[in-house]
């Protein structure tokens, strides 16, 4: 696809832009936007192609927003570390200490820390949920409290695609006081760092929606790099494992298109951001970002970072690592190096930090795929980023 690429580079990182013309060139890109902080300044921004899937609607902008799905988790993991940060929130302590329903089927000893590491046993439902029993809070939260798990919470580990957002949502809500996910990280995340992210489309934003772009429905996903093809392939072609019900928590899928959607508050799912926002966001998790304070003390920034559960997924099939809240650099999920940490959206958006190099990464398309992890447009964008690096390392 032939489409006009528009924003700058920072000199050393011109290969950043070759790559990100490659993508609509040869990797099918229909429109996507780029942007790389270093140091808490932005050094790359990059946007080109249509806001609409069909080629419609208008070309991307640098405001053009779009549903960033599985990597809002980093934003909600942002939330709770916060929380621990300013000592509302032990990672130690049982979830059912500040959330006593969550204490049943044999859940009395699930840590807080093991939402985060997705060790808590509950990445699916019996009965899954419908689009609108989802985006109620109420709904949600008791479903996955009255849930046996599908493990002794704590002693292994599978991703929870769906009822991440109602375990990660109902904490923020008990300690706070009966806040919801979205407002605390309108507050207290996207506001001071100045990124354009939301978990809940805000009512006054609701008239923005046309920079916002249309998404696909989500294909059934692939797997991970390195993965097992016709083992994961098997389980989700299954319709009773354990892969397949994670997905499927919320029946039939939402229309991510729908107003309804994008106002409910799913912060596993339905977070909206422009590629700067969710660079910046991950830029002010690791420092200052134009003069504002960073969120992230460096001890929770290695909180964040260190391993808590790797090897065979549950749900996943494949090997996965993750620290607390974020997917870990690793064979699955390749990131800059081996500081970094962040979190991929299925279909193809990414976003992370990597204390190491400053280096702070946003990418959001609307050229889905059915990946979970590992898109080869955002590989692609990693790797001109990493010998931009390089190159300006030798000079």
């Amino acid at each position: 696809m032939d489409a006009a690429v528009n924003g700058s580079v920072d000199r050393g990182f011109e290969g950043v832009r070759e790559a990100f013309v490659r993508n609509f060139k040869s990797r099918g890109e229909r429109g996507a936007g780029l942007v790389v902080y270093r140091d808490g300044h932005r050094v790359v921004e990059l946007y080109g192609g249509s806001r609409d899937v069909d080629g419609g609607g208008g070309a991307w902008r640098p405001g053009t927003a779009q549903v960033m799905r599985s990597a809002t988790k980093g934003i909600a993991a942002a939330a709770l570390l916060l929380l621990h940060q300013r000592g509302a929130l032990d990672l130690d302590a049982p979830v059912g200490s500040y959330w006593p329903e969550f204490k049943a089927h044999g859940k009395e000893d699930a840590r807080v820390r093991d939402v985060l590491a997705h060790r808590v046993g509950v990445p699916a439902l019996d009965r899954p949920l419908s689009p609108a029993e989802a985006a109620d809070p109420d709904l949600g939260a008791a479903a996955v409290a009255g849930q046996a798990p599908a493990w002794t919470p704590g002693t292994d580990h599978g991703y929870h695609a769906q009822t991440y957002s109602w375990l990660t949502a109902e904490l923020v809500r008990r300690v706070t006081g009966g806040r919801g996910i979205g407002e605390y990280v309108a507050d207290e995340i996207a506001g001071p760092a100045g990124a354009d992210v939301w978990i809940g489309l805000p009512r006054e934003r609701a008239g923005h929606v046309g920079r916002i772009g249309p998404t696909e429905p989500p294909a059934a996903p692939g797997g991970l790099r390195a993965r097992p093809k016709k083992a994961i392939a098997d389980a989700y072609a299954d319709p009773g494992s354990l892969t397949r019900r994670a997905f499927g928590a919320i029946d039939p899928a939402p229309d991510e298109n729908d107003p309804a959607y994008r106002a409910a508050q799913l912060p596993a799912s339905n977070g909206i951001g422009t590629a700067d926002g969710l660079a910046r966001f991950y830029a002010s998790l690791i420092g200052e970002v134009d003069g504002r304070a960073r969120l992230f003390t460096p001890a929770t920034v290695q909180l964040a970072r260190t391993e808590r559960s790797s090897g065979p997924d549950r749900v996943l099939i494949a090997p996965s690592r993750f620290g607390l809240g974020y997917m870990l650099h690793g064979a699955a999920s390749p990131l800059l190096g081996p500081g970094s940490f962040g979190h991929p959206g299925r279909g193809g958006t990414l976003g992370f930090a990597d204390p190491e190099s400053g280096i702070a990464f946003g990418y959001v398309t609307n050229g889905m795929r059915k990946g979970v992890t590992a898109d080869p447009r955002a590989q692609a964008l990693v790797k001109a980023v990493r010998e931009a690096l390089e190159r300006r390392s030798g000079e």
